[in-house]
């Protein structure tokens, strides 16, 4: 099994699917099961009983869980879809992400 090299707070954008081309923010990794949730991709409808949050109950739009094959970070620097390779850092000797187009360091 691969490594997964998206985590969380990632800025991402959906390839295949309902949600084909929509960016944003990856909320949660669920490593075991290889998925993630993007905030405001893959949306399923939802219903719930009235409760404090919501008094009135009903349908509510909720994101679902996408696999890790359709999703690719966007490099920050061109804010195009990119690849991620892991590199030694000189300055502090730790392994890092990096964008392999552009070559700057993902935080």
């Amino acid at each position: 099994m691969a490594k997964i090299k998206i985590k969380k707070n990632d800025t991402v954008i959906v390839t295949t699917g309902n949600s084909k081309g929509v960016k944003g923010k990856v909320i949660k990794v669920y490593p075991t099961e290889n998925r993630a949730m993007v905030e405001g991709a893959n949306l399923a409808s939802k219903h719930t009983k009235p409760n404090a949050a919501n008094p009135q109950g009903g349908i509510v739009k909720q994101e679902a869980k996408i696999h890790i094959s359709n999703l690719v970070l966007i490099d920050p620097k061109s804010g195009e879809a990119t690849k991620i390779g892991r590199k030694l850092d000189e300055k502090s000797g730790k392994i890092v992400r990096y964008s392999k187009n552009s070559g700057e360091v993902i935080i």
